[in-house]
C-alpha cells in the first residue's frame, strides 16, 4: 500500500486572471447546482494545474465548504424554510449515511496508491455525468418527470422523437 505524496508546484506558472476565471466559472456552475463546484474544480486541479490526486481531493473539499458556505445565505432565500424542514428526516439520515460515508472515504482515499486514486476518481466523475444526463436530460427523466406543467416534451410512440426535433430546448433539472 503506497501513499500519494505528490504536491502541487510551490509556484504557480498559470496565469492569475486566468485561475481566477476559471475560479468564477467554477463558482457560477457549483452555484446553480448546489455542489459547490467539486466536480467541475477537480478536473482542473488534476489537469490544468497538476496537482496530484490526493492533494486535490483534499483541497477541493476544504474549497467546497467555503464555497457551499458562501452561497447558504443565497439559497436560503430563495427556498423557504419550511419547504426545507418538511423533509427534515431525509436530510437528517442522508447527513448521517454521508458523514460516514465520507469517514470512509477519506480513509481509503489516504490509503490508495496515487494510480488507483486517479482511475476511481476519473470512474466517479463519468458516473456523475451519466447520473446527471440519465435523472435530467434523457426521455426516461422526461417521462417520470413529477413537475406538472413545468415537465419537459415527451417523445410520442410512432412520433419523430422530441430529443432531435428541440435538440437542446429542454430545461434541464427544473423539476
Amino acid at each position: 500500500m503506497t501513499i500519494d505524496t505528490g504536491h502541487a508546484p510551490q509556484r504557480s506558472t498559470h496565469s492569475m486572471p486566468l485561475v481566477f476565471s476559471a475560479g468564477a466559472a467554477i463558482g457560477v456552475l457549483g452555484g446553480m447546482i448546489g455542489l459547490g463546484g467539486a466536480e467541475f474544480r477537480l478536473p482542473l486541479l488534476i489537469g490544468l494545474f497538476a496537482f496530484a490526486a490526493l492533494s486535490a481531493v483534499i483541497l477541493n473539499k476544504a474549497m467546497s465548504l467555503i464555497v457551499v458556505l458562501a452561497a447558504l445565505p443565497a439559497r436560503l432565500v430563495a427556498v423557504p424554510a419550511s419547504e426545507v424542514a418538511g423533509h427534515w428526516p431525509v436530510a437528517v439520515n442522508l447527513l448521517a449515511g454521508s458523514l460516514l460515508g465520507a469517514w470512509a472515504g477519506a480513509t481509503w482515499a489516504v490509503r490508495m496508491r496515487s494510480s488507483t486514486l486517479y482511475t476511481v476518481l476519473a470512474a466517479l466523475m463519468v458516473l456523475m455525468a451519466a447520473a446527471l444526463l440519465v435523472t435530467h436530460v434523457s426521455p426516461w427523466a422526461r417521462s417520470h418527470c413529477r413537475c406538472g406543467p413545468r415537465c419537459p416534451p415527451v417523445s410520442r410512440p410512432g412520433s419523430a422523437s422530441a430529443w432531435s426535433r428541440r435538440s437542446w430546448a429542454w430545461p434541464v433539472a427544473n423539476c
